[in-house]
């Protein structure tokens, strides 16, 4: 039998994990960022339920917009501990119930299985529910289709092609394989292509592919032309709705560790400036250190008022995970920069060796 891939995402997640603690909150508008203060200035929306989806809410949207947008909201901070704890118990559920986990994010992962796909995602469902959540699961026979069929079961709430004898085929589950694929998918735009952003459609688009199925009939000879001779060809294989169908249950090991910052009020005053740098240097340099991570590079960005962002990097004279060297270097990469406008983010980034090369 084939193998399937099965992409289980979880719904609303954060919100979900706040109904969980308040039950009262269930069905409600709530809107989670920041502090939980719309008037806060420059903090953004994390999840948004989908009673304030309905109202325009979006994910990333100003907090004073969604405000607007959704004057009746229930406005809650972001409590990261609370859902990492959540994605820590849902990860142990999906492998309890699947077994190997391939884990995509703080709610989504992979999972396989080489029986029957349905009966696998209709106990993955009920696992879930069991915790007081709710998820969505695509089945694919890939994991681009699998992670797309996803967001066919969120956005129709219905199932497909699910087997007539199979009653735990219910809402929330959804399939997308080769069978269906140029039915399904042809007709969208290129950016519906898990890997394919807007800036690329884009460049699709001055090459008059427009839709998917533009994009499986496309020249691979004129798409590496125009995107190079390994991802030219890698969008065609996308198109056709092909994908990796490898579970990679190792953990990735991070290359590099960032921080940055929006401050509530733009900085103007240089010297507070480098103070903030050296700040956050030292927290992102102390947070490698106790995992026993060596540093190669340090990296600073800074976007001014306007959104200009720019970024300086420079290489450390030995790899080091001194706290005190890292800082200095930071200061020496802002040293680089005009500082005649406002500031409204500061950022850090320090590039890691592999730990098996650590010192």
């Amino acid at each position: 039998m084939p193998q399937w891939l099965l992409h289980v995402d979880l719904d609303q997640f954060q919100a979900a994990v706040e109904f969980r603690r308040r039950p009262e909150l269930r069905g409600q508008p709530v809107i989670v960022g920041g502090e939980g203060d719309p008037a806060q200035p420059r903090k953004v929306v994390t999840c948004a339920s989908y009673p304030a989806r309905a109202f325009g809410v979006r994910a990333g949207m100003p907090l004073r917009t969604a405000q607007r947008k959704c004057p009746d909201g229930v406005f809650l901070p972001v409590d990261m501990d609370a859902y990492e704890i959540a994605s820590e118990e849902i990860m142990a559920t999906l492998g309890r119930v699947a077994g190997a986990v391939e884990v995509w994010g703080m709610d989504e992962a992979f999972v396989a299985t080489d029986g029957d796909p349905w009966a696998l995602a209709a106990r993955l469902r009920t696992a879930i529910i069991d915790l007081g959540l709710t998820c969505s699961v695509g089945i694919g026979d890939n994991k681009l289709t699998a992670k797309l069929a996803t967001g066919f079961a969120k956005s129709t709430g219905k199932t497909s092609a699910e087997p007539e004898h199979d009653p735990g085929a219910a809402a929330g589950i959804f399939q997308l394989t080769a069978a269906n694929w140029a039915e399904l998918m042809g007709h969208r735009p290129t950016d519906a292509l898990w890997g394919v952003g807007a800036k690329i459609a884009k460049r699709l688009a001055a090459l008059d592919i427009h839709t998917v199925a533009d994009l499986m009939a496309a020249d691979r000879a004129r798409l590496a032309a125009e995107f190079g001779p390994n991802t030219g060809p890698y969008f065609w294989v996308l198109g056709h709705g092909k994908g990796d169908t490898e579970l990679v249950t190792t953990p990735r090991i991070p290359v590099g560790r960032s921080k940055s910052e929006t401050f509530p009020h733009d900085l103007t005053d240089p010297a507070e400036i480098h103070r903030e740098v050296a700040r956050i240097a030292g927290e992102v340099a102390e947070e490698m250190r106790e995992h026993h991570r060596v540093s190669t590079r340090v990296a600073v960005t800074v976007r001014t008022k306007t959104f200009y962002t720019r970024s300086k990097q420079q290489k450390l004279p030995a790899p080091t995970d001194d706290i005190p060297t890292i800082v200095d270097t930071a200061l020496a990469i802002i040293a680089r920069f005009d500082l005649d406008r406002p500031v409204r983010l500061l950022g850090v980034r320090l590039e890691l060796l592999p730990p098996d090369q650590d010192s």
